[in-house]
């Protein structure tokens, strides 16, 4: 029975740390749409660079739940991308359409590896071993 309490109480904390990240993500992402309009392709990018960061440190996996999962995961939109694809091929623009996705990717993985590589950078430096 204790075990089971300690995985409930496990999971509820992690959920807990999913969704605190979540709102902040989600209120940037509402505002910048309401302030600039549809900014897909900008959370998009913004999220990758964050998640590059995030995976170019050592991350503990509360903070990765927390902002990476909770945050970027509310931030970014893939579904709003694909939709605002669809729309441009709906209306027989291809080339609107495969400019959206092209540009999308193409900035996207420049923006993940740029965090990854700052993420590196940032790095504390590994503490030397002592031999046994």
């Amino acid at each position: 029975m204790a075990e089971q309490f300690s995985m409930l109480r496990s999971e509820l904390t992690e959920l807990l740390l999913v969704a605190v990240g979540a709102v902040p993500g989600a209120l940037l992402r509402w505002q910048l749409a309401h302030h600039l309009g549809d900014q897909n392709l900008l959370v998009n990018v913004l999220g990758a660079a964050l998640l590059g960061l995030l995976a170019g440190r050592p991350v503990a996996p509360r903070r990765q739940l927390l902002v990476g999962i909770g945050f970027c995961g509310s931030l970014t939109t893939f579904s709003s991308w694909m939709l605002a694809a669809m729309k441009h091929v709906s209306a027989g623009d291809w080339p609107a359409a495969l400019g959206l996705i092209g540009l999308t990717l193409g900035l996207g993985l420049g923006a993940a590896a740029l965090g990854f590589s700052l993420g590196r950078r940032l790095r504390p430096p590994e503490q030397p071993r002592s031999e046994p």
